[in-house]
C-alpha cells in the first residue's frame, strides 16, 4: 500500500511540476507559475488523500500529504496561504513571519487584516485575475500585491508579492522628474521673460539691454550646469557595478584639480590650500570621476565657506589603511538634522542661497555615487557657526575594498 502511495505521489508531483513549468512558459511570470504550482500540488495531494473507493488511502496519506504541502510552500520565498472554506489551512514560513504564527486555523479575513483583501476573499464568486494592492500590510510603508487562484478541489491560494521596492523606485523616479523639471523651468522662465522685455522698448536702451543679456547668459549657464550634472549622474549610476581598473596617484590628481581651480580665476581660488602626506600608495579608480569628486568637494567648500576664510584639502593615510581626502571650510555649518539628507538629489539646506551661488543640488549626490562605485566611505561632519568637513576614504590599490558608509 505504501509503495502504491509513493508511486501515486511521484506521479502527482510530476504533473504538478509540469503545470508550473507550463504556466511559466506561457505566461512568462514566476509569481504566476508559483501560484499554479502550489495549486496543482494542493489538488494532487488532496486527491491522494482518498483511495479508489473514496476512503482514506493507507491511513497515513493525509498527514503525509499535509506535511509535504507545507514543505513545498516553505520553499517559496514570498508569503503563500492555502484557504479552504474561508479558513487558512496552510501557510508557509514567509506568511507566518508577515502575518503571525497564529494564522493557521483562522479566518483568512482575520489573518490578512486589510479591507481590500477582505473584499476579495469574502466573495464566493470566482476570483478575478487582477491582483489587489495592499498598502500598509506589515508596516505603514510596505506595499503588497495579493494574487489569488483556485485549486481543482475548490481551495483558494493567496500569494503576496512585496512591491515596496518597486513602489519606492517609482516614487524616486517621479520625484526626480518633478525636481529636475522645476529646476530647469525656473531659469527658462527667467530667460523667456527677459527676451520678451527686450523685444519691447526696453531693448532700445543699451545699458538695460546689456544688463538683461548678462542675466540671461547667467541663467543659461545655470541650465547648462544642471543638464551636465544630470548627464553625469546618469553615467555614474550606469557604471555603478563596474569596478574601475586604473591605478592612480591621488596626490597628483588633487594637485591638478587645485591648479585647475586657480587657473579658472575664481575669487576664492586664493583661499584653497592643499596638504598631501608623502609616500602614499596609489588607488584603483576612474580618473575622470575622482577628478569630478574633488572638484565638487572643493567647489562646495568655496561656495558655502565665508569669504576670505581658508578652504583646506588634505590627503593622508588613515589608521585603517584607507586613503582619506578631507575638505574643510569655515562656513555657517549645517544643522545635524540635515546631514543624513545632504546626498539626496536636489536636497538643499537653504534653497534660495544655493541657487543664488549657482548650486544645482546634485553635487553631493554625484560624490556619493562615485564613492559607492569605488567602494569607499563618505563622512560629513559639521558644526553650526564653525564649518563643515567632508571626507572620502578610498581603499589603497593593494588593499581589499570596503563598503560605503555615510555618517553624520
Amino acid at each position: 500500500m505504501t509503495s502504491r502511495f509513493v508511486r501515486r505521489l511521484s506521479g502527482a508531483l510530476a504533473i504538478a511540476l509540469g503545470v508550473g513549468i507550463g504556466v511559466l512558459a506561457v505566461d512568462g511570470r514566476p509569481d504566476g507559475a508559483a501560484v499554479a504550482l502550489v495549486g496543482a500540488i494542493a489538488a494532487a495531494l488532496a486527491a491522494l488523500g482518498r483511495g479508489d473507493d473514496g476512503e482514506a488511502a493507507a491511513g497515513q496519506s493525509g498527514p503525509d500529504a499535509t506535511l509535504l504541502l507545507a514543505e513545498v510552500l516553505d520553499v517559496i520565498a514570498e508569503p503563500v496561504l492555502l484557504v479552504r472554506g474561508g479558513i487558512v489551512t496552510c501557510a508557509n514560513t514567509a506568511a507566518r513571519a508577515l502575518l503571525g504564527r497564529h494564522i493557521v486555523g483562522e479566518d483568512v479575513r482575520v489573518a490578512i487584516r486589510h479591507p481590500a483583501a477582505a473584499d476579495r476573499l469574502s466573495s464566493a464568486a470566482p476570483l478575478p485575475d487582477r491582483p489587489v494592492e495592499l498598502v500598509g500590510l506589515g508596516s505603514p510603508d510596505q506595499h503588497w500585491e495579493m494574487r489569488t487562484g483556485e485549486t481543482a478541489d475548490g481551495a483558494r491560494i493567496v500569494h503576496l508579492v512585496d512591491q515596496s521596492g518597486n513602489h519606492a523606485a517609482e516614487k524616486m523616479r517621479v520625484d526626480f522628474v518633478a525636481n529636475a523639471s522645476h529646476e530647469l523651468r525656473t531659469p527658462l522662465a527667467s530667460i523667456l521673460g527677459f527676451i520678451e522685455t527686450l523685444s519691447d522698448e526696453a531693448g532700445e536702451d543699451p545699458g538695460l539691454r546689456t544688463r538683461f543679456l548678462q542675466v540671461m547668459f547667467a541663467e543659461a549657464q545655470r541650465m547648462q550646469r544642471l543638464v551636465e550634472d544630470l548627464i553625469s549622474l546618469s553615467r555614474i549610476e550606469a557604471e555603478k557595478y563596474r569596478l574601475p581598473g586604473d591605478r592612480l596617484d591621488l596626490g597628483e590628481l588633487l594637485e591638478d584639480v587645485a591648479a585647475e581651480i586657480r587657473a579658472a580665476g575664481s575669487p576664492r581660488a586664493a583661499d584653497v590650500g592643499i596638504a598631501i602626506d608623502p609616500d602614499l600608495p596609489q588607488v584603483i579608480g576612474d580618473e575622470a570621476q575622482l577628478s569630478q569628486l574633488l572638484h565638487n568637494l572643493i567647489g562646495n567648500a568655496m561656495k558655502y565657506g565665508r569669504a576670505d576664510t581658508p578652504v583646506r584639502a588634505s590627503l593622508s593615510l588613515d589608521r585603517s589603511g584607507l586613503l582619506r581626502v578631507s575638505v574643510a571650510d569655515e562656513g555657517e555649518g549645517i544643522a545635524p538634522q540635515h546631514i543624513p539628507r545632504l546626498t539626496e538629489r536636489f536636497y538643499r539646506v537653504d534653497a534660495g542661497r544655493s541657487r543664488s551661488i549657482g548650486g544645482t543640488g546634485l553635487g553631493l549626490a554625484i560624490v556619493k555615487h562615485i564613492v559607492e562605485r569605488h567602494r569607499g566611505r563618505l563622512d560629513i561632519a559639521s558644526r553650526v557657526g564653525v564649518g563643515t568637513t567632508v571626507s572620502v576614504a578610498l581603499p589603497a590599490a593593494d588593499e581589499p575594498p570596503g563598503g560605503t558608509v555615510i555618517k553624520g
